[in-house]
């Protein structure tokens, strides 16, 4: 251990559980607001709550959380969440943004939405994400290919399609509760492809306890596994939609669908995008069942059809990564606490 005069303590749900080594503290807890109040260093990848305090002599890494696609912030002309207007929501997220000193960006597309959508003037820390040094260390892909198939007990002779849907800003029932239904059919898909793939679900985290596979062998729920880029190396294929999962993805050079079939909505009246979706995403665009089906059966002639959109899409989102971006934002950070306690 390089800094044992600090301490590691990650943040979670009261439900979710770690190794035993893994120190941590439940959200919403006496000791996790004692412990934010006294930490030298807050990483996080979306907003905290508002009410909470920080000290000059903390500092506060925003990782954000991927890429965008779809409008965010500032930039977004109406918010359609539950019990939220728009301008409350624009200056909640304003005060929010104010708060964070080092904002981490992925690509030179991001770094110009974030400053604007953020309102963001500090320092913009433009390294890639730590998150994807996963990709470019293969020594260790196949123990976690072995532990994907092993926790979701996938037979070895099947391959993984995981499904990773956005969420619905507008799909609500109440605050902080949302609606999700798999948009194709459980019964065909298991027709079609039960013989040959396993499909991991793997839906945002206000949505996921909502997933029901009961009597079907070729679903898994897997929207609670804790580090999805472990669930993008197990994934031979992936079919997403206006999910910034795509951006992540793009690094594996695998092949990507995308069922779009609310994007009239989606796009028009929900969230609006900041590039042109239907023409530059690398696959194909797919607004039915029968045509995702048709997609699967094809997908081992996608890279012959989509090779040059992807060489395009990942020189625009995926060159800053190199493997190391978690040293480089470590290093930095450190730096940043041991100037401030001087």
């Amino acid at each position: 251990m390089e800094h044992p005069e600090l301490e590691l303590i990650f943040s979670k749900d009261k439900q979710v559980t770690f190794e035993k080594s893994v120190l941590t503290v439940n959200r919403m807890t006496l000791r996790w607001i004692y412990l934010l109040a006294t930490s030298r260093i807050w990483v996080s990848n979306s907003r905290l709550p508002s009410w909470l305090y920080k000290r000059s002599e903390t500092v506060y890494l925003q990782t954000w959380h991927g890429t965008p696609l779809k409008k965010l912030a500032l930039d977004m002309e109406h918010v359609q969440m539950a019990n939220t207007s728009t301008e409350k929501y624009k200056k909640g997220f304003k005060q929010e943004a104010a708060k964070w000193d080092i904002l981490i960006s992925p690509n030179a597309y991001s770094s110009e939405i974030f400053k604007r959508a953020f309102h963001f003037d500090k320092e913009l820390l433009e390294t890639g994400y730590p998150r994807n040094d996963i990709f470019y260390q293969a020594e260790k892909h196949e123990e976690i290919i072995k532990r994907i198939y092993a926790h979701y007990q996938v037979p070895s002779d099947k391959k993984i399609i995981l499904y990773a849907p956005t969420w619905r800003d507008d799909q609500f029932a109440v605050q902080g509760s949302y609606s999700f239904s798999l948009p194709f059919s459980c019964e065909q898909f298991e027709k079609q492809f039960g013989n040959d793939y396993v499909m991991l679900v793997r839906t945002h985290y206000l949505v996921g306890n909502q997933l029901n596979f009961d009597g079907f062998s070729s679903f898994r729920n897997a929207s609670n596994y804790p580090d999805i880029s472990e669930l993008y190396l197990a994934a031979d294929l992936m079919i997403t939609d206006y999910s910034s999962v795509m951006f992540d993805y793009a690094h594996l050079k695998r092949p990507m669908l995308f069922y779009a079939y609310d994007l009239e909505h989606y796009r028009d009246q929900l969230r609006g995008f900041y590039f042109d979706f239907e023409t530059e995403v690398p696959g194909p665009l797919i607004m039915e069942e029968g045509k995702l089906f048709s997609e699967i059966q094809q997908s081992f002639n996608w890279h012959h059809r989509f090779e040059d959109k992807l060489t395009v899409f990942a020189e625009k989102f995926c060159t800053w990564d190199d493997g190391q971006v978690s040293r480089k934002v470590s290093d930095r950070i450190l730096k940043s606490v041991y100037e401030k306690g001087k």
